[in-house]
Parts: C-alpha cells; structure tokens; sequence
C-alpha cells in the first residue's frame, strides 16, 4: 500500500498535522495521503473529537514501519487497529450529536437507537466481535481507556436515556467540555440524598393534588391545568433555591396560562383562598379598569433559600403566546441597571413557554436576537418548554413546525438544550440545576425542553379524543407522574407507602385551611425587598394640567458648551460638524432652534437633574433623518463619542441604542423596561412610524391596557414619524387612528408637536409629572429642517407644554369667520396658504394634544372669536383615518348646536396615501383650499 510505504519517511508530529489538515479541508490533502485518510473515517463530525487516541495509533504505526526490535513482543498497531480507535472515537461523538434524535426521554414515543443509523456499530466499521477491546477514550470523561463495551455503556446513560443534551452546535469547545464534564461524569445519574428525594415527592405530589381538587370542586371551569407536566413544580422549587445558593437576588418569571394556577400556588405561595375566590366570581369588582382572569394575573413574593431570600415576580400577561417574554427581559434589565448589575449576577429571568407556541411564534426569534446585543442583554434567560406535544389540537409535527424538535430556534444563538422526561422527577430537577449553572457560568441563555403531555383538553372543557384518539388513549392508560415516582421511591426503599399517602393528605388538609402551600415563603410583613419603588408616587392623573418644564438660558448655554466639546483630535464629519456649530449659535439665541437640538436640550437637562433617559430604534443614534447626532463618530478611526454621557460626574445615564431590525420584540422590552423603572424616560423610536404595526399586540395588550386590566404603570414613549410628503402608502401614516381608537379611561396620551419647544416640553413634563401614562408622539419628518418649524429660545426655555396653540398672527379677532382646527405638519401648508391668499378672517389653531381631549383649552380659544360661524377640521390623512372619527364628537360639543364641524381632508381610502407624487400634490393643495374656503 502506498501509504505504508511512505511511513517510514515522516514523523508522528507531521503526519498528525497532515490529518489534521485533512480534517479542515481534505481537497488540500495530497491525493495519495487523502486516500489512505478516506479508509480511516469521514469526515463528518470528527473536528469535534480528541485526536490523542489517533495521535497514539500513528506513532504506533510509525514504530511498526520502522526497522529494529519492535516493543511488545512483536505486537504493534496496524492502519486497522488506527481506523478502529477512529471509529471508537466516533461512535462516541455520533452519540454527543446524534444522542437527543433517540427520543428517549418522550414517555409518549420513544425512538428505538437501531433506527439512527449513525449510533450502529455497523455504520462505523465495528461489530460485537469489539465489544472487549480496549480503546482510548478521548475526550469521553471518565478513564482514559475502556472497552467499547464500557464505552457504550456511558453514552447511552448518558445520551439515551431521559436525560439528554443537545448542545453538539455550540461553536465555543469550552462550554461543549463543560457540559460533557457535568453530564458524562454522572452519566446524568445525579445521586440524590433521600431527604432531597422526599422534597421532590412532596412537590410532585403538591402539584398533582391542587390539579385534582380544583377540578372536583370547580367542575368545567378552566384552570388550563399542569397535569402531565407537574415536574415543573420541582422544577422551579429547585431552580429558586439554587438560585439563592449563587447568591442571586430576584427572578421574573414570564410565562403563559398552562400550569399557571398551580406556580401561583405551589412556587409563588399565592394562598389558595384567595384563589378560589377568584374561581367563585367572589373576589368583587376591581376598583379601576377592567381587571382580567385569574390565569392572567401576574405574583411576587419572597422565597427563603439556602442562600438567603429571593425576590420572585410573576409577570402579568394576556393570551397571545410568547409575547411575554420579551417583556419579562426588559423588566430584568431594568432591575439590573437599579441595582448596577452589570454581569447579571443579580437578576434572572426565567420564561417558561409551550412547545407549539415556542416553534410558532416570531418573537421567540426577535428575542433570541436580543438577548446577547448591547442594548438589550441580560446575561441569560433560562428557558423551559413545557413539551405537552400539542398545540390546542394539533400535535402532528408535520403541521406543528419543520424542525426535528420544537427547541430548534434556540441553535440560532448556540443556546444548549436539555431534554428530559417529564416523568422522571429526578431527571427533571437535575437538569434545573445544570441549566442554572450553565447560565451563570457562560452567561447565555438555555433551553430545558421538559417534554411531557397534556391529560385533559386545552382547557378542561375542551375534549381532545375527538382529534387525537391514539395519543390519548395512550395518556388515558400512563400512570401519573406521581405514581411512577412513588413506586420508584418504594423500590429503593426511600419511602414507606403510608408516608406518600400521608403527603397527599396532609396537603389537602392544607388546601382546606386556605394558608400558603409553600413552606419556604416569607410572610409579608418580614419580607424585605431594598429596591423596591414606591409606585404611589406616580398614581396622580394629571395629563390635562400644565406643567412647569422651564430652565434657564444660563443652564442652556452651560449645557449646550460641555455638549459641544470633544474628545482631543477628534474629527467630526464636515456636515456634523456645521449641525454643531449651529447649536452654539441656538444655545446663544442668534439662530432659531431646530429640532435636534430641542430633543438633545431636553435630554441633557433631565440627565442633568437626576432622570435617566433610555432611547432606542433603529437608527436612533443618529436619527433616521440625521437630526440627532446623539453619537458622534471619529472621521479617522471610527471611534464614538456620545456627549450626553459626558455632562457631569453625577449626571444620571444616558443609553441610546441602535436597535436590532425588530419591532414587536424590541418594543416590548422597553414596555417591560419601563414599568419596573419610572424614574427613566424610555423611548423607543420606529424607523418610520407605520412600522409599528409589526408590534400591534404589544400597543393592544400592554400599553394601552396595562394599566386597566393589571393595575401596571408604564411612562414608555413612543416616537413614530408621521407626515404626508408624497412618500407613498408605508411611509406616511403611523396610524394615528388606531392609537386615538384605543384611547380611554385616560390610559394613555396622544401628542403632535409642531414646533421644536414643544418636543422639548413634552419630553420634560412626561418624566416630571407625578402621573405614569404611555406617551405616543407623531413625530416629524421634513419639519426637521422647515423653516418655519423653529423655536425662539425665549420659547425653549419659557414652557410649558401647550395643548393647544392659538393663533400665532395678530389678526382682528372679531373680523375672524372661520375657524380651522388641525394637528401636525398641515399647519404649516395652511399658514404658508393662507398668507398667499391674504386671508384675514380664517383663524388656525393647532391640536397639539389629541388624547386626553384639552377641552377647556380649545374652548377658551373658540371664545376669543365671537363672530365665528364656520368651524373645519383638517387632517392630511384620509377621511377614515387620522384624528377625525375619534375626536369630531369632542369638538361639535365644544362649538355647540348652532354651529356644524366640517371636514377637509383627503377621501377615504383603504391605503393611507397614494403612490404618485403628482396625485400626492394635487390632494394636499386641494384639503387645504377646502380648509380655507378657496379654490385651490
């Protein structure tokens, strides 16, 4: 063979080199050399193993091919016995890669090891006749040399039983190792004390006698229960009491509906008194809003731990899957920025989600994305699927998802998952505690696939025979989780059966009494929490009083200097540069103030006086439409430099994000972010402002909502250009009428600022007012840089806010007949309009807050014009959008019977605007000749 003869030419480091090269690239292998490699193993997969055992063999080889004594008594390796080490070596890597498609932890479907080709012996050259050879191990923990015999016995224990690691995709070797050590050298057989055995028993059986005696009690009412997933219960208990171990102080908990009553109960330690109120419709009228179900309302307590107490917090949510979660990050993170917990140390999340809705569901995605970004990152999420195998009615995976399993999405940020059998308690706990230490070790998320299933429906009164007669014909016949657990613990002699009984009924005795159902919960009035707001503060509803948002000229001009200076040799663009040079003279009052600069004053005076500001979006570092500049960037080497974060020592933070190219997600976590912190401004940008409608359920369900159905408190703004420029149908309209439709019960506010000083105004009142309401701005485009969309510095520094802006033309007050109302950048082409006409007579205020409604502000204006007879309403948009079907009613009761409100306005139309620039001209000069009563 012409390998054999060439061994006798090179050493053991070269030829190790050389496969190793061949592994990487095998085309840059000689041909001769790729040859006789090719008759050793593949190549798939075998980067991944130790090449000492083939490094050993070489040398072996070498020695037999060499002339002299030959050590062993003539016995040396042979390209046999080198290609069978090989083999060995991958059979154990094909059971690390391949080990989770045995399906061996499904209790529902397990998968037999002959149907994956790659975990034969066959399929890799070796036969039983193998079986007591001696190999080296490689990187297989445990002893350096086994029979294969031995080392099948560790990879099945290991990565075919109910335990079993997907984690092949992570391209970091230190964290495979880590998790090859933590699960080879147990061979995921934990060896649990038989006190800690008792616990897990005691909350199995806690978890399944709370399911039973709610649905005996509350017969057909929904509950959506956990049973076949009730290891979840020990699960959480044994995350939280790690959890303190590692000296970790809260953890916010998002998850859906399934088993949420029993987590209420059995891990937050809600007391079950209250709970069947809530099932007997006795818990009264909710003094504010609307109030929701009870498996959607949101928990905290304080959990004693064997490492001090920790804060737990449930978070509110509705029925729309998953979108809770990013909600639940930006909480984490804002509870780790209060406590400057920059390694998320701290502070955890956990969300628990469903297999259908983790497989399905976008946002899963988006916030995979997010959860190691700059702006967006809290150190790891901890995830568990509860894997009841169906979603509502559909369980065929062909219909659920084209992934092998519903985790799949996680691989997207080299997420490792562990799947376990949901009826193993043991290997469900076990796994909690690897999960745990992996996330704070690595700091990245994880995925427990917890894979179990439903007994019942999707909910209780639903009846899933009808759909899948097979599944549940076998789930009728499982045993429960319980029981399998009891006998096991029987055999071991762990347990006595009276003493399983005894736990079963000393719970229900429990459940009677109505007291909390978790041992380790801190009562109340001890329960210490150091960071803790007092949301009292915010609860005033004051969105309709003027406030004062004024500063001095001294403190602009002071601001707007240590704003201005950079970094030595630093070297700004030349059109950055001229906006720069511009905001001194602003700050000097000799040019008007634009628009950049307003939002940059009103963010440098608040950082100033103690109020953080969080802003993100897509481009907002620089602003969409280069108005911001809030980043600065070196012209010679890239660098940045962001001023606002360099006023003072003892400013507040300053944060601006350029977001990932998401909405639903990345809105939802400054939503989250924003109800935990109220002592930050957070805003999130949209590029353009209908591209929010790609995080509609995030406005319907949280933040016009909250506040009414949960009692949560959220001072988010949002900033969403609007205008009609003749940019077509996606980058006109933010769809001012769906926001004006959702408004009531002053849930939130709606604003249209048209003049720099507002936007700084509005900024200001919003952090300083004692109220918390979502904020939603139709911000501007092109009045960025109009040049009647300025503001004197007398305007910027006076305040406040206006609501409503009068006439700004000293016009005879009796002479005026016509009245137009308007919001936004319309005013500017009616001004313009008007002056050209010589029009004297019509009046134009502008409706800078549309929700609440300023009715005494506009009513006080109505009467400086006593002879007015025609009243108008005009709006850019079409005639079924934009403010005019939400707010005419609040305005014909403000004019009065005497008096019609008219419409101008583009006509309805199902797109917001049209596509032709010429047709786009031709509707906007028409509105506003319609507006002021002439031809156009």
């Amino acid at each position: 063979m012409w390998a054999s003869s060439q061994l006798g030419g090179v050493n053991a480091s070269y030829l190790e080199g050389l496969y190793e090269e061949y592994l990487r690239d095998a085309a840059a292998v000689d041909q001769n050399w790729r040859g006789f490699f090719d008759t050793l193993a593949p190549t798939e997969n075998v980067m991944d193993i130790s090449h000492a055992a083939i490094r050993e063999s070489f040398r072996g080889m070498l020695m037999s091919s060499s002339p002299g004594p030959r050590p062993g008594g003539g016995k040396f390796a042979d390209k046999d016995a080198v290609a069978k080490q090989v083999a060995a070596l991958r059979l154990i890597n094909a059971y690390r890669f391949r080990g989770h498609q045995t399906n061996s932890f499904n209790s529902l479907s397990r998968k037999p090891i002959s149907d994956i080709e790659d975990l034969s012996l066959k399929h890799h050259g070796l036969s039983e006749d193998d079986l007591d050879t001696e190999f080296n191990t490689g990187s297989l923990v445990g002893p350096e040399k086994a029979t294969l015999r031995e080392i099948l016995e560790i990879v099945t224990d290991t990565y075919t039983r109910c335990l079993v690691a997907e984690y092949m995709h992570i391209s970091d070797t230190v964290e495979k190792r880590w998790i090859q050590t933590r699960l080879e050298s147990l061979r995921c057989k934990p060896g649990f004390s038989a006190d800690f055995k008792k616990r897990v028993l005691e909350r199995v059986t806690a978890a399944e006698r709370l399911e039973r005696y709610l649905h005996s009690k509350y017969v057909g009412q929904k509950r959506f229960s956990l049973e076949g997933a009730e290891t979840l219960i020990p699960m959480l208990d044994e995350l939280i009491q790690r959890a303190g171990t590692q000296e970790i102080k809260e953890i916010v908990i998002g998850m859906a509906h399934r088993g949420r009553l029993n987590v209420l109960v059995n891990v937050m330690g809600k007391m079950p008194a209250e709970l069947f109120k809530e099932f007997e419709g006795g818990q009264g009228q909710p003094t504010n809003g609307s109030g929701d179900v009870k498996y959607h309302m949101g928990f905290s307590s304080n959990i004693n731990t064997r490492g001090g107490d920790v804060h737990i917090a449930l978070a509110f949510n509705p029925s729309h899957l998953e979108i809770v979660g990013p909600v639940v990050e930006g909480s984490v993170r804002a509870r780790q920025d209060r406590r400057n917990d920059k390694d998320g140390s701290e502070v955890i999340s956990l969300l628990i989600h469903g297999d259908a809705a983790f497989a399905g569901q976008g946002v899963i995605m988006e916030t995979f994305n997010m959860s190691q970004s700059r702006g967006y990152s809290t150190k790891g999420t901890v995830h568990i699927v509860v894997n009841n195998q169906i979603g509502f009615t559909t369980s065929n995976q062909k219909d659920a998802r084209s992934s092998l399993h519903c985790t799949d999405v996680a691989k997207m940020v080299d997420a490792p998952i562990f799947h376990v059998d949901g009826d193993n308690p043991e290997a469900v706990v076990f796994a909690a505690q690897v999960a745990l230490d992996y996330r704070m070790t690595f700091r990245k998320d994880v995925v427990i696939d917890l894979v179990c299933y439903r007994r019942h429906g999707h909910s209780e009164a639903d009846e899933p025979m009808v759909t899948q007669p097979m599944m549940y014909k076998n789930i009728i016949k499982k045993p429960t989780v319980r029981e399998l657990y009891v006998k096991k613990l029987e055999d071991e002699g762990v347990i006595a059966m009276d003493e399983a009984t005894g736990m079963m009924e000393r719970y229900r005795e429990a459940l009677e009494v109505g007291d909390s159902m978790v041992a380790d919960i801190v009562p109340h009035k001890k329960a210490t929490y150091p960071f803790a707001v007092n949301w009292s503060n915010y609860l005033a509803n004051i969105c309709l009083i003027a406030l004062d948002t004024s500063i001095s000229k001294k403190k602009v001009r002071d601001l707007t200097e240590k704003l201005l200076q950079l970094p030595q040799g630093f070297e700004l663009h030349s059109s950055v540069a001229k906006i720069q040079g511009n905001r001194r003279k602003m700050a000097a009052g000799s040019l008007p103030i634009d628009w950049g600069f307003a939002e940059t004053m009103a963010f440098a005076s608040l950082i100033t006086e103690g109020y953080g500001i969080r802003l993100s979006g897509q481009d907002s570092g620089r602003g969409t439409f280069f108005h911001r500049h809030a980043v600065l960037y070196d012209q010679k080497d890239g660098t940045s430099y962001i001023p606002l974060r360099n006023l003072s020592d003892t400013q507040a933070n300053f944060l601006v994000i350029n977001s990932l190219l998401s909405e639903e997600a990345v809105l939802a976590f400054e939503y989250g972010y924003s109800t935990t912190d109220p002592k930050t401004l957070t805003i999130w940008e949209a590029q353009f402002g209908d591209f929010t409608n790609n995080a509609q359920v995030v406005i319907d369900q949280f933040i016009s909502a909250g506040e009414q159905k949960w009692t949560r408190l959220s001072g988010l703004v949002m900033l969403l250009p609007h205008g009609y420029e003749g940019q077509g149908p996606e980058h006109s309209s933010a769809r001012l009428e769906r926001f004006l439709q959702l408004c009531a019960e002053h849930n939130m506010q709606v604003c249209v600022p048209t003049t720099p000083s507002q936007i700084f105004h509005l900024l200001r009142r919003q952090i300083m007012q004692t109220c918390r309401k979502p904020l939603v701005i139709m911000s501007p485009k092109s009045l960025l840089r109009h040049r009647l969309a300025v503001s004197s510095l007398d305007e910027l520094c006076a305040g406040p806010f206006q609501m409503v802006i009068p006439e700004t033309e000293d016009l005879d007050n009796d002479k005026v007949e016509r009245i137009v109302i308007c919001s936004g950048k319309v005013y500017y082409d009616l001004f313009e309009k008007r002056s050209k006409a010589g029009l004297h007579n019509v009046a134009i205020m502008r409706l800078e807050q549309i929700y609440p409604f300023p009715k005494n502000a506009l009513t006080d204006e109505f009467k400086r014009y006593p002879n007015a007879k025609k009243f108008v309403w005009c709006q850019e948009e079409p005639r079924n959008q934009g403010a005019w079907y939400s707010s005419q009613h609040h305005m014909r009761a403000l004019i009065g019977k005497d008096h019609c409100l008219e419409y101008a306005g583009r006509p309805t139309s199902a797109a917001p605007a049209v596509g032709y620039a010429s047709l786009h001209i031709k509707q906007q000069q028409g509105l506003v000749a319609e507006a002021l009563g002439i031809e156009s």
